[in-house]
């Protein structure tokens, strides 16, 4: 086996390695451009894609605590309603109680005005039968023995009482 050596340009591998770095240099100030532009756009997206979402954020967070407000607010609302309800309901309770109680006051005052007009009923028809009985037996004792002189003694005491008489009927 021959073993060549001619110098530094005779080496293939020298070459190839002068081609790379011309390659570079011609065209790696492009293709690093280009691919510092394609990753400062994803960077850009990347970087708007979570502002974005930051933003979605704040919005649920604002809409969470809008619901939560909305939420105490009905919750306010409703305690309000069943308090009302409550406060209605012991105040009709209170009210037909004292209708009732104020009824019941009225019917017992009605029957109790009953009794007393049956009461003053019946007092007055004893008292019309005593003054019919005695009527009648004054009437008998003087057809059996009133003699004109005890009758005019009668009657003069009997017009001298009647004033007193009417007075205490007056009063009752």
């Amino acid at each position: 086996m021959h073993h060549y050596e001619g110098g530094f340009f005779a080496n293939p591998a020298n070459w190839v390695l002068i081609a790379f770095l011309l390659f570079f240099i011609l065209f790696g100030r492009k293709l690093w451009a280009a691919i510092t532009a394609m990753l400062d756009d994803r960077t850009a997206t990347v970087k708007a894609e979570l502002e974005e979402a930051a933003k979605l954020r704040r919005e649920a967070e604002a809409m969470l605590r809008e619901a939560e407000a909305k939420r105490a607010e009905a919750l306010a609302d409703a305690k309000a309603l069943v308090d009302g309800a409550r406060t209605e309901a012991a105040r009709v309770t209170a009210a037909a109680t004292a209708e009732a109680e104020a009824a019941a006051k009225r019917r017992t005052q009605m029957a109790e005005d009953r009794i007393a007009a049956a009461e003053k009923a019946a007092v007055d028809e004893v008292r019309h039968l005593a003054a019919e009985i005695a009527t009648t037996a004054a009437r008998q004792i003087i057809a059996d023995g009133l003699t004109p002189e005890v009758g005019a003694k009668l009657i003069d005491t009997a017009i001298s009482q009647l004033p007193n008489a009417l007075a205490v009927r007056r009063a009752a």
